[in-house]
């Protein structure tokens, strides 16, 4: 009798199919069996890339003759610590019983590469092999994603893409890693006084490395600028709010050099003697020059992808990128939430009509309260389809992280962080059937001699949405927007009282001033990275993009993938080459990360450009869409690492790098010291 095998990239995921599918045969070593089906797994990579020395013995010792490496044919070899389960599996896939090989591998490019190395190392032949491609682990999904399996030759592209990126990180690895240390590790070491220094370099790694330390030389650089505003203090009814001087068409200071923008002077002097003159009409009064009223919606903010998700997590919960994405990882395996490694933050049509069951899932989850029974009254899921919530052509692989409604029996097993971060994903994703939060928003301009003074103000009229945004963990004081973009800094919040009276207000009133004072500020410089802020900048191809609809505008062209990004930044903290304060979660770079960021900068400074690192991204998506060959993609990465190396291998900056390396070294000299002595840098 003919057989079916199921390969999972894990155990607990073939557990999970092996339920599905109700395969209560016997359980084996590295394999469930019963009379129609096997469930077998990966565990994880079982295939790697062989080092050089593999092709030939004389690439185990680094040499310029050697480079650069870029082998006609690549070659593979199963991974010693997992050499038993590998062939386990080359034996299930070879049965002669076997007809149908269905691949449950994670449905990215990551998974899709796992089952390819191993059924290339395993030399599958005349077998019927088919993609399950699923979102969520639930029964439901799981069966669907077998009964709608494709040919596998239909990821042939995907899989073209998987096998380049892997190539490209090798090649770009091997070469850049060799030539520079070959060239410029003895400096590196010689200054630090260590033995021996390999210098580390990746297509994504080093490109971040740079982002962190050209951050913070900026900060280093900046010199605080004073500046002075004026600003009145306007009486009414009882009340007072202020008002925000601005030199504009008119004012005695209109495109003065004593400005420091349009509302402040560099020099106090300046301030004051604006005071002064305003001061020689007594009493103090002011005119309503203009006075707007305007109602403003604010929507609910985009589903979660991965990257979003770090970001926020990076913010409430102080976890790094890797703890969340282990987080969203076991909760994807728990079948609570749907697929992990997203860059989609919307969802699709077909996702969008049967969305209601995954509502009506939550309303046994006691932390949202009786939320989800309330949305389903509202209706509002039936039409989620026309909002900005569902959108196809925003979706390349999954769509956005969203709760299952199911699984929910095992959350209270879960660690609280874990829990937390469900939590915040539910909350997420209830808001969008609600109605956006609506703000009363209040501008007024007052006139004092021609001077015009700005008053705005916004108060929350209608919660919308906001009603179920914060998390039951959270301190009240949040105000409603914990986890949601802020409100603009120059709007102010006023009491009913304030309101009430501002509503009676009209042009040509005329209000008392009881005071003008001077407030003092000073320009602030850039802000560090965190572990959530670099992981938006990486999305966004070295851009720190707050709005979300500009960053969906330059989707794809982000540093890394989601499925890497957490991976790289532990890299770069596990070489020491960029340091993270697991209490602020803020990124800082090492003296010997700015060290290499200096000796890349002077030899293959492309390695650092942010663009750049993205168009490599872009070109592997353009492989995987089929807009371009393979080979045309390999064509230029070889020539790309042929003309560096060659670069570095003709290149003497030795002399130039003693001085880059004594300038960084300053800001580390305090550090080193308080070590000496035993102290905790």
């Amino acid at each position: 009798m003919s057989k079916a095998l199921y390969i999972a990239e894990k155990p607990s995921v073939a557990q999970e199919f092996a339920k599905a599918l109700k395969i209560n045969g016997q359980r084996k070593d590295g394999y469930l069996e019963s009379e129609d089906s096997i469930v077998t797994w990966c565990v994880g990579h079982l295939v790697t890339m062989s080092y050089p020395e593999k092709y030939d013995i004389k690439y185990k010792r680094w040499s310029f003759d050697t480079l650069p490496f870029l082998p006609r044919e690549f070659k593979y070899e199963v991974i010693p610590g997992v050499q038993k389960q590998f062939d386990i599996v080359k034996r299930l896939l070879n049965r002669p019983d076997v007809e149908t090989i269905y691949v449950c591998t994670d449905s990215g490019r990551e998974g899709e590469y796992i089952y390819r190395l191993v059924a290339q190392m395993a030399g599958v032949k005349d077998k019927d092999q088919r993609r399950v491609w699923i979102d969520s682990q639930t029964e439901e999904e799981i069966l669907r994603g077998i009964r709608e399996a494709r040919e596998l030759s239909a990821y042939d592209n995907l899989a073209n893409s998987a096998y380049l990126r892997a190539k490209e990180d090798y090649l770009m690895g091997i070469n850049f890693s060799r030539v520079l240390t070959l060239r410029y590790g003895n400096s590196v070491s010689n200054y630090l006084n260590t033995k021996y220094q390999a210098i580390a370099v990746g297509r994504v790694m080093t490109c971040v490395l740079g982002m962190v330390v050209r951050r913070e030389r900026e900060i280093r650089c900046f010199v605080k600028t004073p500046f002075y505003r004026v600003i009145s203090g306007i009486a009414l009814e009882g009340e007072k709010f202020d008002g925000e001087w601005r030199a504009m068409e008119g004012s005695r200071y209109f495109k003065s050099p004593y400005l420091y923008k349009e509302n402040g002077f560099k020099e106090r002097k300046h301030a004051q003697e604006l005071i002064d003159f305003l001061n020689k009409e007594q009493p103090l009064k002011c005119c309503v020059e203009k006075i707007e009223r305007k109602r403003e919606n604010k929507n609910p903010p985009l589903l979660f992808n991965l990257a979003e998700l770090q970001n926020v997590c990076s913010k409430l919960f102080k976890i790094s990128p890797d703890e969340t994405l282990k987080i969203v990882q076991e909760l994807y395996e728990k079948k609570l939430v749907t697929y992990p490694r997203t860059d989609a933050r919307v969802l699709s049509t077909a996702v969008s009509k049967e969305i209601y069951k995954n509502i009506a899932g939550l309303r046994s989850y006691s932390a949202i309260g009786n939320a989800a029974e309330e949305i389903l009254q509202m209706g509002s899921c039936k039409s989620i389809a026309k909002t900005r919530y569902v959108n196809d052509k925003q979706i390349t692989d999954h769509y956005a992280i969203i709760p299952t409604g199911q699984g929910l029996n095992v959350l209270g097993r879960l660690s609280l962080t874990s829990q937390r971060v469900y939590e915040t994903i539910v909350r997420r994703f209830l808001c969008i059937f609600c109605p956006p939060a609506v703000y009363q928003k209040v501008s007024l301009v007052t006139e004092m001699q021609k001077e015009k003074f700005f008053s705005s103000f916004k108060v929350l009229q209608e919660e919308g949405y906001l009603k179920y945004a914060v998390n039951s963990f959270a301190r009240r004081n949040t105000g409603g927007t914990q986890d949601t973009e802020k409100s603009d800094s120059e709007d102010v919040s006023c009491d009913a009282q304030l309101l009430a009276a501002l509503h009676k207000l009209k042009k040509g009133d005329i209000l008392d001033v009881d005071s003008l004072e001077i407030k003092e500020g000073e320009t602030s410089p850039p802000k560090r990275y965190n572990s959530g802020s670099m992981i938006l900048a990486m999305e966004n191809a070295g851009q720190l993009i707050e709005d979300e609809e500009l960053r969906a505008q330059i989707k794809g062209s982000g540093i890394g993938t989601s499925a890497t990004r957490a991976e790289i930044l532990k890299k770069l903290f596990s070489i020491k080459y960029l340091s993270l304060n697991k209490k602020t979660q803020v990124i800082t770079p090492t003296l010997l990360g700015e060290m290499i960021f200096d000796v890349v900068n002077c030899s293959i400074r492309q390695l650092l450009n942010p663009e750049l690192t993205a168009s490599w991204e872009k070109g592997l998506n353009y492989v995987a869409e089929g807009s371009i060959t393979p080979q045309e993609y390999m064509d230029k990465l070889e020539h790309f690492v042929r003309i560096r190396t060659d670069q570095v291998e003709q290149s003497n900056y030795q002399y130039a790098l003693r001085q880059f390396f004594d300038a960084a070294a300053v800001n580390y000299q305090k550090k080193q010291t308080t070590s000496k002595r035993g102290g905790n840098t």
